[in-house]
């Protein structure tokens, strides 16, 4: 049953994000209704294939829509331009007299993959994405940000494409591992500490419930991050204006730990997670938040399982991988910061020996 419907509104390519639990099953008629096309390729993995492949594709087929999978590994290896090749030229081939839409069917890794490759492939073509990880349904699913990694760094390669629909069944989330789930919940925090006092605070209070997946409890929170991720989208689409840096709350650490430890030994949002403690503790150095709400952070942060500590990575690989972020401008770093819980602010120019320090206290 779908339960709620949240709109990102753009001057152009606007698009619902619909969020139920088993409703999966109902996505034929829903992507009828956006004359996309007739042929769906559908980019996942193998094991999203062998859960939710047979619930697509008769539902595309009850509505006259035709279903090819292309599969890639599982993972943020994945997510080159190797993969995003092979995938294309699978594209070519099945692309004969057809009218064809992209289905991104998958965690954030298959999203953006899937998503970058609608916006290259004849220069864009229709996609949608239906985000089977919690992560993917409350973050990456949302506001058309695509992109590959390279060695030197994640997303480095990339586009604002925006998709047609965001379809979000909280339900598929059961089929995850724990530790998927709980990745999941890092970003769902940085919601909490970036926007919404009161998300943080229904945090703290159904942490348990959340991390056994009631139905209720993620609905709640799923549409609750996603009217906050569409809301900070919708203000500035293409980070033109500063205003959507602040989704980047913990990523500017996260990413360098993802990149330094080769994508393969922290998922995403444990790096976020770590990343947010970082910050939290550059935060407090720099007095601009009590040590009562960086406790609260870390507290919370610890109550949903997400990690402390990191190692095997050393202080300079993670710093000389930092200084190559995308997001620093003018040769400076630039960090979000937090002043209270619910509001954050863009630093400039953080000096370095308190940068370290933040870092060294997290490392094993």
């Amino acid at each position: 049953m779908i339960k709620k419907t949240v709109k990102l509104s753009l001057a152009q390519n606007s698009y619902p994000i619909v969020i139920g639990a088993r409703s999966l099953s109902q996505i034929g008629s829903r992507l009828k209704t956006l004359k996309m096309g007739r042929d769906a390729v559908i980019i996942t993995n193998p094991v999203i294939k062998k859960h939710y492949g047979t619930i697509i594709s008769r539902s595309l087929k009850q509505e006259g829509i035709s279903a090819k999978f292309i599969e890639v590994p599982a993972g943020e290896k994945s997510k080159t331009a190797f993969y995003a090749h092979k995938i294309i030229e699978k594209i070519v081939a099945h692309d004969v007299f057809k009218k064809i839409f992209i289905i991104a069917l998958g965690g954030g890794v298959v999203g953006d993959l899937a998503g970058y490759v609608a916006a290259i492939y004849k220069r864009g073509i229709p996609y949608v994405q239906v985000p089977t990880t919690l992560l993917a349904q409350v973050d990456s699913s949302i506001g058309g940000k695509v992109a590959i990694d390279l060695p030197s760094g994640k997303n480095l390669v990339g586009a604002f494409y925006q998709p047609r629909l965001v379809f979000s069944d909280v339900a598929v989330l059961a089929t995850l591992d724990k530790r998927q789930i709980i990745g999941g919940f890092s970003e769902v925090i940085k919601y909490g500490i970036i926007k919404d006092k009161d998300l943080f605070a229904y945090l703290e209070k159904n942490c348990e419930k959340l991390k056994k997946l009631d139905d209720s409890s993620l609905n709640h929170v799923v549409a609750v991050c996603s009217r906050i991720k569409a809301d900070v989208v919708a203000s500035d689409e293409k980070e033109t204006k500063g205003l959507r840096t602040i989704l980047n709350f913990g990523h500017t650490v996260g990413h360098a730990i993802e990149a330094a430890a080769a994508y393969d030994q922290y998922q995403h949002g444990e790096a976020v997670a770590l990343g947010m403690r970082v910050v939290t503790d550059i935060s407090l150095a720099l007095k601009m938040i009590s040590a009562r709400n960086a406790v609260r952070i870390n507290q919370l942060l610890s109550a949903f399982e997400l990690p402390e500590k990191f190692g095997g990575i050393s202080l300079p690989r993670l710093m000389t991988i930092m200084q190559n972020d995308k997001k620093f401008i003018t040769g400076k770093n630039r960090f979000v910061l937090v002043s209270r819980i619910g509001t954050v602010k863009v630093k400039e120019g953080i000096p370095l020996p308190v940068i370290r320090a933040a870092i060294k206290k997290h490392m094993r």
